[in-house]
């Protein structure tokens, strides 16, 4: 039987998922087998497993952090919201249909905690430790008597929790207080610590704070966290997007990430962000857009209402605009779709508009339909024309998910991806378009960036047309994450009472 911990927050944002991810990552440096959990996620960010199911992507950094391929049983219950109160419920995976919030809370959430017991069942018989996550606050009195993510998986397993709150927000210690208040006796019990988040400064000047906290809630202060800048690990969902700034530090590259308001998946762009030559800054007002070397289009949970939001906002000119004076632009799945001249949805299976126009930057149309394609691939680019370079790249690594089928009407664009895997069984089948003049392309592959060697590619293409020398290839993805997850680890270390929270647990300390 495993050992618990479950990570709760004042609120949503408050470093819930991170200090999971660390708790994984020291957990598995003391060689347990550590696995993390969250019952049920909100996210637009997900993420395909080897077995073509879909999870939230929280929880794959965390796997990650464990040593761990992702795997359903990690997030058995994912809600993807699509607008206006409504969200996709995905169940183990597979998507269910589309839900108001009060057809979920109020009718299906306790039917789901069956699939939420079941995983947990599993997991228990393979893992040591379990690393919970619970989701926004556990005191939300209008939700919690059909709630599944909190304190209905805290007393089912009768699992201890640690209490975390935001100082970085302001009322951290009124956040803490009043939401041990709102708990019933029962769950207040089974709240065995707190925890400070996102502290900067001096420390030591907090310690009043702390002994306050302890006098007044009964409960000890297991650490106070300060501040990591540039963790660089995956964001959990778009709400991260208002802590990045829409005007980035100038360097020799401009690209921009157009956000729209159903963006999803923007972990895409985080390598790009990372590289020394490049500012990316994510730009939501027309008048924002500039002159960037590069216009990066995300996916989206609902294509056809983003494309319309970007004529309305005035995007969609300025895009056509930067690109007729040189730009070149990229689209990403949903973004891909826009790229094309048209976007139909006759079944209405995504919106209630049968046909909308799109960016006409590419000869395509997308047909929506019922059907979501999820699976991992693993892909190559041959002969990619982009600003009059030729890029080619071997093992690219990505998954697929995607609603809607694609069909080319131009016989001069190119399909620059090949897909030589999907799902582990071999094929080989082209997917991408790329515009004759070489400054346009879009993939339903996400993950392209990723790749060392395409990303500096097709950077250095953007270099050359400015007449900057290329950069050679310095970087490593996967290590960097590694690097990431260890630092992260060792500063959690160095601030949380790992030996009071092994007590919580009820293990005996390991070196």
């Amino acid at each position: 039987m495993a050992n618990y911990i479950m990570m709760m927050g004042t609120s949503s944002h408050v470093g819930k998922s991170i200090l999971t991810t660390a708790l994984c990552r020291i957990f598995r440096q003391e060689g347990r087998r550590v696995v993390p959990f969250k019952a049920q996620n909100m996210a637009l960010n997900s993420y395909v497993t080897k077995d073509g199911l879909e999870m939230g992507r929280a929880q794959v950094a965390q796997a990650e952090a464990a040593g761990l391929e992702p795997f359903v049983d990690m997030n058995p219950v994912l809600l993807k919201p699509t607008g206006n109160s409504c969200s996709q419920v995905v169940l183990m995976g597979r998507p269910i249909g589309n839900m108001t919030a009060k057809e979920y809370h109020q009718g299906y959430s306790l039917q789901a905690f069956g699939a939420v017991k079941d995983a947990l069942a599993r997991l228990d018989a393979e893992y040591e430790t379990v690393v919970i996550e619970g989701a926004g606050s556990p005191a939300e009195v209008n939700l919690k008597a059909n709630d599944i993510v909190n304190m209905r998986v805290a007393k089912y397993l009768n699992a201890p929790v640690l209490l975390i709150a935001d100082v970085d927000r302001g009322g951290a210690l009124a956040s803490l207080v009043g939401t041990l208040e709102l708990l019933e006796e029962d769950e207040r019990a089974l709240v065995k610590g707190l925890v400070v988040n996102k502290f900067r400064g001096d420390i030591s000047l907090f310690t009043p704070a702390v002994e306050f906290l302890e006098k007044k809630t009964g409960k000890p202060v297991l650490g106070v966290i300060p501040h990591i800048e540039e963790m660089g690990i995956d964001d959990e969902d778009s709400v991260s997007l208002e802590d990045k700034a829409e005007k980035a530090v100038d360097r020799d590259l401009h690209l921009a990430v157009i956000r729209t308001p159903k963006i999803s998946n923007f972990t895409d762009f985080d390598s790009l962000e990372s590289e020394p030559d490049v500012a990316l800054c994510y730009v939501h007002d027309a008048d924002a857009l500039g002159a960037p070397d590069l216009i990066l289009l995300p996916g989206s949970k609902n294509t056809s209402e983003d494309m319309r939001w970007l004529e309305t906002s005035g995007l969609a000119a300025k895009i056509r605009t930067a690109h007729e004076k040189g730009a070149a632009v990229i689209g990403i799945c949903g973004g891909y779709q826009m790229l094309g001249e048209k976007i139909l949805d006759p079944q209405h299976t995504e919106s209630s508009f049968d046909s909308t126009e799109g960016l006409g930057l590419l000869g395509l149309q997308t047909t929506f339909h019922e059907d979501k394609l999820t699976a991992q691939v693993t892909a190559s680019v041959q002969d990619l024309s982009f600003l009059g370079q030729t890029i080619s790249a071997e093992e690219i690594k990505g998954y697929e998910i995607h609603m809607g089928t694609t069909e080319f009407l131009r016989d001069s664009e190119t399909h620059p991806f090949r897909i030589q895997e999907r799902r582990g069984e071999s094929c080989d089948a082209v997917e991408g378009t790329v515009n004759e003049a070489g400054s346009v392309f879009g993939t339903y592959i996400h993950g392209v960036f990723d790749h060392d060697g395409l990303r500096r590619a097709l950077l250095n293409a953007l270099r050359e047309r400015k007449g900057l020398a290329p950069l050679v290839v310095t970087r490593n993805r996967y290590r960097e994450k590694e690097e990431s997850y260890d630092r992260l680890a060792a500063v959690v270390r160095e601030h949380l009472d790992l030996e009071k929270l092994r007590e919580i647990m009820g293990e005996k300390a390991r070196c």
